[in-house]
């Protein structure tokens, strides 16, 4: 990556829902709208992911555990759907300001969301995003934008 590989993340702030504005298509969230991830914390300080959405009006979640392998490394959480099965989660860009936006990878390039607070963003914001993955060296022909229809 060219810019710097993690974002600085203040765990506390990041927690809470995102609306998935756009993401690279794979099997899992095939067919899927309105996504959204929340984040909450738990007990043990292990975070609880929820990942919700429609399919054919139908509600699917997938739940999962994640957790900050190095605190040194607040951008890099592992991810575990399926355990002992983990994956990593790169938060690439964050607004540090409001946490208004994330920009989300796996540890290749063949998984990429774009998240939001909000279920829609401005035209100029995405593609404000979509310079930087590509930037990145992300292939953006393959980013397909997620239906927030917000029902």
């Amino acid at each position: 990556m060219r810019s710097r590989q993690y974002a600085i993340v203040n765990l506390e702030r990041y927690l809470g829902t995102w609306y998935e504005i756009a993401r690279f298509s794979h099997t899992f969230e095939k067919g899927l709208d309105n996504v959204t991830a929340t984040y909450n914390l738990k007990s043990d300080g292990k975070i609880e992911v929820i990942n919700a959405g429609l399919k054919n009006g139908e509600k699917s979640v997938a739940k999962a555990t994640a957790w900050i392998p190095d605190k040194s490394c607040t951008g890099k959480l592992l991810v575990s759907f399926f355990r002992p099965i983990k994956s990593e989660y790169k938060i690439i860009k964050l607004d540090e300001e409001n946490y208004s936006f994330a920009v989300v990878t796996s540890s290749s390039k063949n998984y990429l969301w774009i998240l939001s607070r909000e279920p829609k963003i401005s035209d100029e914001l995405y593609n404000d995003l979509i310079s930087f993955v590509s930037y990145n060296g992300f292939d953006i022909s393959k980013i397909i934008k997620v239906n927030q229809n917000s029902n």
